[in-house]
């Protein structure tokens, strides 16, 4: 790489199970205004604007144009947007620095899960000819994942319901986290997962600022350096991938440099127990890396921003000291099907 990105702030929301007194763009103008605050800049400082929401989840069309009002697009700004997680805004934001037609971005992404059924919604992703029309909900789908690893011998219920305990407690140090501290792990959701086992329902949005070369280091005293950045994608057919593991996390982080050197802090887009024991092995994560301190995706999970908020979460211990060699994991679709990996780190101390 040419140029030198970096996460030079990061701000979310205090993610709750309902903000039906707000809309979309009254949910995010407060993180939007925090971020750029955090920076000294001004919308007009802003080089690129890239955001991350599904036209699915608001129930109409091009519901991303009503948000641009919290961004201010008059006079006329330098705009894109993807019908994903926030995590590939910023994909796309960080490659539009690279080719240096802009020095700064910002890339924001929301959801607000409480309008409808979440969990109907997400069966709109998979395969329209064989699989939508059954009609398996998100939970079910990852329910068939852990059944998966536990039949493979790689995990229990135990070390599932573990896994819930430890994030949560976690995020009892998370003052934006849904859910925090001790949560019982509660009936069965869909056999073998339980309540503990699956993320909150909730709505939220969250924003950083990308920043290239020295302006970075104007802009934040300890810059979280994007040194590697990739995604792919699996088959969209369940039935012909091996769901105790995951090649294109694993692929990703290979092409991102995770590899080659060790990580301190791993933020990982897990909504559901057993996937952090997937995208463990496919990480190679040993026991001295931190994982998802924050609390992850079972502490807070506002669909399209969660995965922004692993680099945001992973970016903010760099720029705190916290961390020096930061990796983030982002996904989509069902079972973790698509994986995005980033490699953080702050320059050194």
């Amino acid at each position: 790489m040419t140029r030198e990105i970096a996460v030079v702030a990061f701000a979310q929301t205090d993610h709750r199970r309902s903000t039906e007194e707000s809309s979309e763009v009254e949910m995010l103008m407060p993180v939007l205004h925090e971020v750029l605050d955090r920076t000294g800049l001004k919308t007009a400082d802003i080089g690129f604007t890239c955001s991350g929401s599904s036209d699915y989840l608001a129930g109409r069309a091009f519901s991303f144009t009503l948000a641009l009002d919290g961004v201010g697009a008059w006079p006329p700004i330098s705009e894109s947007h993807v019908e994903m997680d926030g995590a590939w805004a910023l994909y796309e934001a960080w490659t539009k620095l690279l080719t240096g037609d802009a020095d700064t971005a910002l890339v924001y992404s929301y959801g607000k899960c409480s309008p409808g059924s979440v969990r109907d919604v997400l069966t709109r992703q998979l395969d329209p000819y064989y699989v939508a029309p059954l009609w398996p909900d998100a939970v079910a789908l990852a329910a068939l994942q852990a059944q998966a690893l536990i039949d493979a011998g790689d995990t229990d219920e135990p070390a599932l319901a573990a896994v819930g305990a430890r994030s949560r407690a976690d995020a009892a140090a998370n003052p934006h986290a849904q859910l925090a501290g001790r949560v019982p792990q509660g009936d069965y959701v869909v056999r073998p997962l339980r309540t503990g086992d699956c993320p909150p329902i909730g709505d939220g949005a969250a924003a950083v600022v990308l920043a290239a070369g020295e302006r970075a280091r104007e802009l934040c005293e300890r810059p979280a350096w994007i040194r590697g950045i990739d995604h792919r994608i699996e088959a969209h057919a369940l039935g012909v991938r091996d769901l105790t593991d995951s090649p294109s996390t694993r692929l990703a982080a290979e092409k991102a440099g995770a590899f080659e050197g060790p990580v301190d802090t791993a933020e990982l887009h897990a909504p559901f127990s057993a996937q952090e024991v997937v995208l463990r092995k496919a990480l190679r994560l040993g026991d001295g890396v931190r994982v998802n301190p924050s609390g992850g995706a079972l502490a807070a999970h506002p669909v399209m921003a969660a995965g922004l908020i692993r680099i945001g979460e992973a970016a903010a211990r760099i720029h705190r000291g916290e961390s020096d060699r930061a990796l983030a994991h982002a996904t989509s679709g069902p079972c973790l099907q698509q994986n995005l990996v980033a490699v953080l780190e702050g320059d050194p101390r």
